[in-house]
């Protein structure tokens, strides 16, 4: 009897002696174990999985690409300080490959498959409204970069470009008490975006008391724009507004200066909403020159934030790489969702949406930026002038941070 309790007691202090090392990792890392086992996502003790989403090939590669950059230059910074919640971050890409219904069936097997985090992804209105129902029913997160046509506010998705309010109508309201337009021509590629922003553009021009005298739409990847560059040439509008975008920029901006339009003399005056440095790269800066463009980043902005980001970009991505305002929103999205998280002390998905609102940024290479209640940013507008190298010049901000406002009254 006395050698078999001898032998219960050491093997119960063998015991106790194995669990110490176990009972001290978790009372150092606390989140370690329970809040992994809670989430249901890709989390280790070490580890957190992330999705990027993006069209790396197809006629959006050339708009696309920057986003991936990017995400994946803010996902090393982030690695490099440590990462989030003492974990390092890990990302599965998949390409959209400008197609919808890819875009949701990638976005799916990130949720369900891949148990991702979060995903940073998509850029056409097309390929969010495609992956929209698939983030709602797997209640995952989406990160989406890109200005946008508004209207829409999903507790799935922190939209880091901006809405509608913020670019189209602040743009138009610039052109026409600078430029005194009065006569409009709407162009744009035919899908949900274009279609939806021109709406809102005729909406508000029509409000002024102004006219639209033409409206044109042509399907992704169209490099034939002779036929609209003649009636534009008929109809003599003071503003050509475009919303041309993807590869069909590089045909239509060529076009436009071999038909005798030359933007420098503004008649007639280009607005976009839809051309960044990134399409300049494909359409030739001598092929834009002169045309005005509507966002809330140009790599020009002058501050300390911007310096180190364009610098960092160029160190990763070559010296030769130019940054859009999609690309920088892109960039935008690991660095919320990073605070978002460690507001939370989670990766839970409710806990991480539930701490977004209010989230601010105050290293972002636009300026200060704060998540607002609806999911949109909080940013300025401004206005570029194109030159001949590939840049714009800033020709206009507003003074304060517009607040977001995804249904403006009386647009929807």
């Amino acid at each position: 009897m006395k050698t078999k309790q001898g032998l219960k007691t050491k093997v119960t202090s063998l015991l106790k002696k194995l669990a110490l090392p176990l009972a001290i990792s978790l009372a150092a890392n606390p989140l370690a174990h329970a809040e992994v086992n809670s989430t249901g996502l890709a989390v280790t003790d070490d580890t957190v999985k992330v999705g990027i989403l993006h069209s790396v090939t197809g006629t959006m590669a050339i708009s696309e690409t920057g986003s991936v950059q990017a995400e994946k230059l803010a996902i090393e910074q982030i690695n490099a300080m440590g990462g989030v919640l003492g974990r390092k971050i890990e990302y599965i890409q998949e390409d959209g490959a400008s197609d919808w219904p890819t875009f949701a069936e990638k976005s799916k097997k990130l949720l369900v498959n891949d148990k991702v985090a979060a995903v940073f992804g998509c850029w056409t209105s097309a390929s969010r409204k495609a992956v929209l129902p698939v983030f709602e029913q797997y209640n995952g997160m989406l990160y989406y970069p890109t200005f946008y046509e508004g209207l829409e506010q999903s507790p799935n998705v922190i939209y880091t470009g901006q809405e509608a309010t913020q670019q189209i109508l602040a743009g138009i309201d610039w052109v026409v008490k600078n430029k005194d337009a009065k006569k409009f021509f709407l162009l744009g590629s035919d899908y949900i975006w274009p279609r939806t922003s021109n709406k809102i553009a005729r909406k508000h021009i029509e409000k002024l008391g102004l006219n639209v005298v033409g409206e044109e739409y042509y399907p992704l990847g169209h490099t034939q724009f002779n036929s609209v560059i003649n009636k534009i040439k008929l109809k003599k509008p003071d503003v050509i507004y475009a919303i041309v975008v993807g590869g069909s920029n590089v045909a239509f901006y060529k076009q436009l200066k071999a038909a005798g339009i030359d933007m420098t003399k503004e008649k007639p005056l280009v607005l976009t909403i839809s051309v960044t440095e990134d399409e300049i790269l494909g359409i030739g800066g001598e092929n834009i020159q002169g045309a005005y463009a509507a966002m809330k980043y140009f790599q020009s902005i002058e501050n300390q934030n911007n310096e180190s980001f364009v610098s960092a970009f160029k160190k990763r991505w070559g010296d030769d790489i130019v940054i859009g305002d999609v690309t920088q929103a892109a960039y935008l999205g690991p660095w919320l969702w990073k605070a978002a998280v460690e507001k939370a002390g989670s990766f839970d998905i409710d806990k991480v949406r539930a701490a977004s609102p209010g989230i601010e940024l105050t290293t972002a290479p636009e300026g200060y930026v704060r998540i607002h209640e609806n999911h949109h940013l909080w940013s300025k507008t401004r206005i570029g002038h194109a030159k001949a190298n590939g840049q714009y010049d800033i020709v206009y901000e507003t003074k304060e941070l517009m607040e977001p406002n995804p249904f403006p009254e009386g647009y929807q």
